[in-house]
């Protein structure tokens, strides 16, 4: 049986560069693999881009509302007549899926026996669980952590976000790199000591 891989980390761990390198690992060996996205991550339109500008585009969007299931099934079946069978199912920015299509990622790789690498971040700014990651941690066969470090040298594991020069604690939950605001919305991976120093102490 398949198996749904929940691979996570704090910003900057890589995610993105980890996902396109299993994308061509699986390639490399002739196999099949298609990669999607949640639609709300208006990043890059419809490509994946890791920080070392890396870039590809996805095969298909995963909107609100969308049964992320039957979006594989309808990818599937359009390109089987002119390759080979799908090997692997690659999700980024996990995080940002219903709950409900989490569960779907899970029939995918349990009733189509369909490996789903899904790659996210855990927690938003405040350390509140994404619903997506939230559905991942619970569901997901294999939990994989991708570590970075914060800027003092310790293991990063919360997500500061900064607006222009200054670290904001509060605001919507999802705020896209770049979009919202005059001034641009960034994201720092701080560790446990220094998310607490810039939060005044506040955590969530």
């Amino acid at each position: 049986m398949a198996k749904l891989y929940f691979r996570y980390g704090a910003m900057n761990s890589g995610k993105s560069t980890a996902l396109l390198q299993a994308a061509y690992n699986y390639e490399e060996r002739g196999q099949r693999v298609l990669l999607a996205k949640p639609e709300i991550d208006t990043k890059g339109a419809s490509q994946i881009a890791s920080r070392l500008g890396m870039t590809r585009e996805v095969d298909f969007l995963i909107g609100p509302g969308q049964g992320a299931r039957e979006l594989f099934h309808r990818e599937r079946d359009r390109i089987r007549r002119s390759g080979p069978e799908t090997a692997c199912l690659l999700v980024d920015e996990a995080q940002f899926l219903e709950p409900g299509q989490v569960d779907d990622l899970f029939r995918i790789a349990v009733e189509d026996d369909i490996p789903v690498l899904a790659y996210g971040i855990r927690s938003d700014f405040l350390t509140h669980v994404f619903p997506g990651s939230g559905r991942l941690l619970t569901v997901a066969h294999t939990l994989e952590e991708l570590k970075t470090i914060c800027r003092c040298g310790r293991k990063a594991v919360f997500n500061g976000r900064r607006i222009g020069d200054r670290f904001v604690f509060d605001g919507d939950q999802v705020a896209i790199d770049g979009e919202g605001s005059d001034l641009v919305t960034t994201y720092e991976s701080l560790c446990g000591h220094c998310y607490l120093q810039e939060s005044g102490g506040r955590l969530g």
